[in-house]
């Protein structure tokens, strides 16, 4: 019984390593189609290359039969698909791959052989062969059919086919498509609607992509079709986006088994429990709780990262209190001048709070140093764990006063960050640059993913947690923020082009304009006098009695008389006549008015 205990977990890891081997490392067959030399539309460069890698590519993976066939007519078309399904009747993997050109008419989706006219849209009937009809060659595969359409291009005939019903829709791209057989996969080389790049070189972005992670040993296919994903995206600058229809279980479904290679038996980690230790502290995040790992843990690599914990805490309460004192300090200070106190006291005051503020300022910048210090040395033990999650640390025995953050791990925290940076951009959180700079932008950015997708990712660093978790989300995640007149389409702003007659409103919304009213003349108001022009109203009232007397000069000079009380130019009427002021005089105003009284006088000094 002890030697069988001893036994256990070599016994043990033996079962997971057998137990993990694929079970479906049966019979594997492939069917690549590439059409290129079209007799009806322009030559396409990349398919038949396209072709030829692949081709490549699957019997490396040692797949059994691997049939390559470029340039068909529908016919001969036809003919491949027809001895395909006989190869799949014993098979447990089927994969068809074809590369060209492809249709949607109606939503379903057409490859298009190289005899192919199609000058009606009904034609496409005929001389073209359904998606369903490849479906159909697959079907009798045991574990896992897959269809891989490089098929999106810009189609040639849907410029120039008549329609023979004005409502029949010919779409661009290929339309979606959900299959009906279990273990089905589709894979679209972009997403449904949308239209594939042939690339600059001699094999398209997807079909590059294609070769690099489709056959990797031991890779679910559905993972491999996820770094497919990001390769296409980056080097089309994010314009090209594959696409996979269907479902599958939840075991792993790999295309090539892994190899069985003998397993050691596990090594017992010392710092395991160490680790496990530090980081329940780092949950608590208080003194007590680093205070209770160093009196468990003295030494060693994870103490001395517990002591910068230590210092960040205790800078942050000295700048707590120096902003207290601080407050205290000023406070006192407005006091004493609100009482009047003696100069001297006063002075002392304003000299304490000028000390609480530098006091306050070193304090903050103390605070600030250690924050940056933890944080450094925290990214550090994070990437250290991520590169080797079962090692000990390079360093276990840092001595006091080591700078931890200078320890070099096997991936430096700039790429990290740079790469959530870059993937928290490509799900629509992040809108600055991806240089590698973990500041206060790409926290909200990752605050903002852990809003919108439900996560709890630690935001003060950028953590291999966080890139995982921001590289599981296949599309956007934050929502598209447009400005006013723009709206949302797709993954950009457009801008909102209204119909003549209307205008975009404040809701974003195209609202019709109304018309504009004709411009009519505003009657004249008479505006109020201030106080200090009272004198030159009365003026222009008495004037005014004076022109019934005088005419119409006189009304003019009751006018002028009315500008103010004195200065040469001023005019002087009575119930006679009008005449200018005499220098040196000016009017006075007495009130009254009417005739035989005036109501100014001219006075000269």
């Amino acid at each position: 019984m002890r030697n069988l205990l001893r036994l256990c977990p070599l016994l043990l890891a033996l079962a997971l390593l057998f137990g993990a081997e694929p079970a479906f490392a049966g019979k594997r067959v492939a069917l690549v189609l590439a059409n290129s030399a079209y007799q009806h539309a322009p030559s396409l460069t990349n398919p038949v290359n396209d072709g030829s890698v692949m081709a490549k590519t699957l019997k490396d993976a040692g797949f059994d039969t691997v049939d390559y066939r470029h340039d068909l007519s529908a016919l001969d078309t036809r003919r491949a698909l027809r001895d395909f399904a006989d190869a799949t009747r014993d098979a447990d993997i089927a994969v068809v791959y074809y590369a060209g050109h492809g249709i949607e008419v109606e939503g379903s989706n057409y490859l298009i052989p190289v005899d192919a006219r199609l000058q009606r849209d009904t034609d496409v009937y005929d001389e073209a062969l359904s998606l369903d009809r490849v479906l159909v060659a697959v079907e009798p595969a045991k574990l896992l059919r897959l269809v891989i359409l490089d098929a999106c291009r810009d189609n040639p005939f849907g410029k120039t086919m008549k329609r023979t019903v004005a409502s029949r829709g010919i779409g661009r791209g290929l339309a979606k498509v959900e299959p009906t057989s279990p273990n089905t996969l589709i894979a679209y080389s972009a997403k449904a609607g949308f239209t594939a790049q042939d690339g600059d070189g001699a094999n398209s972005p997807f079909t590059v992509a294609l070769s690099k992670h489709l056959t990797t040993p031991g890779l679910d296919v559905r993972r491999a079709f996820g770094f497919v994903r990001d390769d296409v995206l980056k080097s089309t600058g994010n314009k090209q986006e594959p696409f996979v229809y269907g479902s599958l279980g939840g075991d792993d479904v790999p295309l090539v088994p892994v190899k069985v290679v003998a397993a050691a038996a596990p090594v017992a980690n010392p710092q395991a429990d160490i680790r496990r230790d530090y980081e329940l502290a780092l949950q608590v995040g208080n003194r007590a709780a680093w205070d209770a790992f160093l009196a468990q843990h003295p030494d060693g690599f994870y103490s001395s990262l517990a002591k910068l914990q230590l210092e960040k805490i205790g800078a942050e309460q000295a700048h707590a209190a120096a902003i207290e004192k601080a407050k205290q300090a000023e406070a006192e200070r407005d006091r004493l001048a609100a009482l009047g106190a003696q100069k001297d006291a006063q002075a002392k005051a304003a000299a304490d709070a000028k000390a609480a503020e530098q006091a306050q300022l070193a304090a903050q910048k103390a605070k600030e140093q250690a924050q940056q210090q933890a944080a450094a040395a925290e990214q550090q033990r994070v990437n250290l764990a991520a590169t080797a999650p079962a090692a000990a640390p390079a360093s276990t025995a840092s001595p006091a006063g080591t700078n931890v953050a200078s320890l070099t791990p096997a991936t430096a925290p700039a790429d990290l960050s740079r790469s959530v940076q870059t993937e928290l951009g490509r799900v629509g959180c992040f809108s600055g640059q991806a240089d590698g700079n973990w500041n206060n932008s790409s926290q909200r950015s990752l605050s903002q993913f852990n809003r919108y997708a439900g996560t709890k990712l630690d935001v003060k660093v950028a953590s291999t947690d966080a890139l995982d978790a921001v590289k599981s989300k296949p599309s956007r995640v934050c929502p598209l923020v447009c400005e006013h007149g723009f709206k949302a389409d797709g993954d950009k702003c457009s801008k909102i082009v209204c119909r003549d007659g209307y205008a975009v409103n404040d809701d974003n919304e195209c609202e019709k304009q109304r018309a504009a009213k004709p411009a009519t003349a505003k009657p004249t108001t008479a505006k109020r006098d201030d106080g200090d022009e009272r004198p030159a109203r009365q003026g222009r009232q008495s004037g005014g009695a004076a022109a019934g007397a005088a005419g119409g000069y006189g009304a003019a000079a009751a006018a002028g008389a009315g500008r103010a009380s004195s200065g040469g130019g001023r005019i002087f009427c009575n119930d006679l006549l009008c005449r200018p002021v005499r220098p040196g005089c000016r009017l006075v105003y007495r009130g009254g008015g009417g005739p035989h009284v005036d109501a100014n006088a001219e006075v000269c000094n």
